[in-house]
């Protein structure tokens, strides 16, 4: 069984128990108060496998199965079978731990902040995806197909600018920083990835 699905799996049955159960809901969130005051650090880790709601989970879930099935498939490929399944479960669980690193900070004086998802964590599988294959379609908003690397940039923009702007209640930082450190800890990890992806770029261009 893929990694991927394994999260997957773990991620329903985790979020599942919690819609449940408030008080475990409520121990699992993603709380930066509680993290710097108290110091609960294992939060940052937790709420990365709690959900809102069932759709929020169900959105979650079937983008990182699309993008986590054939990133896991190219870390085996250049890691091999066993460090390939290592390094993309650890692709995974830091990117949950550093999309919420920067709201910890920003928010550690307000006990009224919380956060759940695996939004942070998706959005760095994603933008690995990017490194590999920049000019696949994918659908803006499920309809608009627009070139990968066109949608992680305007992604960028759009979580710098809602993080500043929106109130919608949604954390936009850990939609930014878990996709900026899902692209540099590849990166790390294969720094010949830069070059193949400025090659594919240059392929793909359509001029």
């Amino acid at each position: 069984m893929s990694i991927t699905l394994l999260i997957v799996l773990f991620t329903v049955l985790v979020s599942y128990q919690a819609f449940n159960d408030p008080v475990l809901f409520n121990k699992l969130t993603h709380m930066p108060w509680a993290e710097v005051h108290r110091k609960e650090y294992y939060r940052l880790l937790t709420s990365g496998f709690v959900h809102g709601s069932w759709m929020h989970l169900l959105i979650n879930m079937y983008v990182f199965y699309e993008f986590g099935q054939f990133v896991e498939r190219q870390f085996l490929l250049l890691f091999g079978p066993a460090m390939g399944r290592v390094w993309f479960l650890a692709l995974y669980l830091l990117t949950i731990v550093m999309a919420n690193l920067g709201t910890m900070y920003k928010h550690r004086n307000n006990p009224a902040f919380r956060s759940v998802g695996a939004s942070g964590a998706v959005s760095g599988v994603v933008f690995a995806f990017v490194l590999f294959q920049p000019w696949a379609m994918l659908l803006l908003f499920f309809i608009i197909p627009v070139p990968a690397i066109l949608a992680a940039v305007l992604y960028l923009v759009y979580s710098s600018w809602a993080s500043r702007h929106s109130h919608d209640h949604i954390d936009h930082d850990a939609h930014f920083y878990g996709a900026v450190f899902g692209l540099l800890f590849t990166l790390f990890l294969k720094p010949g990835l830069f070059a193949y992806f400025l090659d594919q770029l240059q392929r793909g261009m359509p001029f």
